[in-house]
């Protein structure tokens, strides 16, 4: 059957319901509604392929399908309510809904809606790149568009290999990165892609990428374990000097680190970790790249996330919330001195996409910064962050929560077996826990978040950065019912 010939048989059916039968307008809107979803479900289960989804379970049921979205709450084909705990996927800082934002693109599309800048330039991107060269720390002034994240690490890595290739080093193209790190999913950011269970798939990858040790002060183990004199974060930094070493100074070019490691759950830096690692790169002329794709525009409470643990990266790759997620856009800000062998004549940096700098993206960029500021939404983050943390650190009541860690409005609470000894799920326990039970049960009770099993098990947190004390403990309420609802299936499986 066509695809008209299924709108067909929809029309009809809801002329002989409405018409025939006589409904009132009440029952006419709950079967427009009911139908809407049914057509809904049969075009996407025929021809959607969801990103990171296990088609699969949508066989024999519903896939959820969402309509429209206020604020921190989006709405589905049913009409039921969610609190947005993800912001999208840590993307919509600003809230659903925004009239204003969807207006500037608009306003620019009816202007011009597209032109490269290959060879040439418009106004909405150049005004977007010194915003944000003046938000940017210290000497970050030149900004490299793309049409995503993954897309920005994509040219980190490129941008590093092509200068140390420029300045006589090519030697130089090995990456450090860490454990867990999740860095993207194009082939050269998948290589530095820490996410072991992801980066297989794939192989053979980009050769160079080395991985380290991460944050996680947990469940983290370091080389130097024995040697008490040394903090917590000075052990992690050393993991990278160690490794820098055995593959040889002259040979790496690059390490990227997020501020607050993703994957792994919410995984902070210790204190003067950042400072270490600085001192590391200086003293090996190698290049440090902070991963903010998350962790810039707000989510710690801080434009970029370099600034709140103060420490000056030589390139910053960002996107998610440079819109807010209603233009897809990516970009990478780097230090002056990185474009200086790219100013000499005839030189070029070898890299684009199409898409990179598009008008209309830079637009919506350009509004989602003023209501960042207008609204002093980073200072939102900062004023409520003590509350959200007092009120996840209460759920360690409960038996199997094990950890709870993050910053801004970036958390993640870690799931265990044993609490006094740490002990995890195994693989089984962790499926049935996360995917069977959590993750479609706080969705039935309204709170969309992530659950992971990168590492251990994990629920991670990111609401929209205009969620207030309202949202934050609507959020910890459906966590408690159904994390203590969790403890007794796990008694009774």
């Amino acid at each position: 059957m066509s695809r008209n010939d299924q709108l067909d048989l929809t029309e009809n059916w809801k002329f002989v319901c409405t018409e025939v039968f006589e409904l009132t307008e009440f029952e006419r809107k709950i079967w427009d509604i009911s139908m809407t979803n049914n057509e809904l479900q049969t075009l996407a289960k025929k021809h959607l392929w969801m990103n990171f989804t296990r088609m699969g379970s949508f066989k024999d049921q519903d896939m959820p399908i969402i309509t429209h979205g206020e604020g921190c709450y989006v709405y589905d084909t049913h009409g039921k309510k969610y609190l947005d705990g993800l912001a999208g996927l840590f993307v919509t800082q600003v809230g659903h809904g925004r009239k204003r934002l969807a207006d500037a693109a608009a306003k620019q599309a009816e202007k011009l809606a597209f032109f490269p800048v290959w060879s040439y330039a418009h106004e909405p991107a150049i005004r977007l790149a010194a915003r944000l060269a003046e938000l940017a720390p210290g000497d970050l002034n030149r900004v490299f568009f793309t049409g995503s994240g993954s897309e920005a690490v994509e040219a980190a890595l490129k941008l590093v290999r092509q200068y140390f290739a420029e300045t006589g080093e090519p030697q130089r193209y090995k990456i450090i990165s860490r454990n867990l790190a999740y860095h993207g999913t194009t082939m050269g950011a998948l290589s530095i892609n820490g996410v072991s269970q992801i980066r297989n798939k794939f192989g053979p990858l980009v050769p160079g990428a080395i991985h380290v040790e991460n944050t996680d002060s947990y469940r983290g183990r370091h080389w130097t374990d024995g040697d008490t004199s040394l903090s917590f974060g000075k052990k992690c930094a050393l993991d990278i000097e160690r490794a820098i070493e055995i593959e040889g100074p002259e040979t790496v070019a690059a390490v990227f680190l997020e501020p607050v490691q993703n994957s792994g759950g919410c995984l902070v830096p210790p204190e003067g970790y950042f400072q270490e690692v600085r001192k590391i790169c200086d003293k090996y002329g190698i290049k440090l790249v902070s991963d903010e794709v998350i962790c810039a525009f707000g989510r710690l409470g801080y434009m970029f996330g370099a600034e709140r643990y103060d420490y000056l990266p030589d390139i910053i790759t960002c996107a998610k919330g440079l819109t807010s997620g209603y233009a897809p856009m990516g970009a990478m800000i780097c230090r002056d001195h990185l474009m200086e062998p790219f100013m000499e004549e005839q030189a070029t940096f070898l890299h684009g996409v199409t898409f990179g700098g598009h008008p209309v993206s830079c637009a919506v960029a350009l509004e989602n910064l003023d209501i960042l500021e207008e609204e002093d939404l980073l200072g939102n983050v900062r004023k409520n962050e003590a509350l959200f943390r007092e009120l996840l650190e209460g759920l360690y009541d409960i038996p199997i929560v094990g950890d709870v860690r993050g910053d801004g409005y970036f958390f993640a609470i870690e799931l265990v077996k044993d609490k006094s000894t740490k002990e995890p799920f195994s693989p089984e326990e962790s499926e049935k826990l996360l995917f069977e039970f959590l993750s479609p049960r706080l969705f039935e009770a309204g709170l969309m978040c992530r659950t992971d099993d990168r590492g251990s098990p994990l629920i991670q947190l990111s609401p929209p950065l205009v969620a207030g004390p309202d949202e934050l403990r609507e959020i910890v309420d459906i966590l408690r019912v159904v994390i203590t609802e969790a403890v007794e299936v796990l008694k009774n499986s």
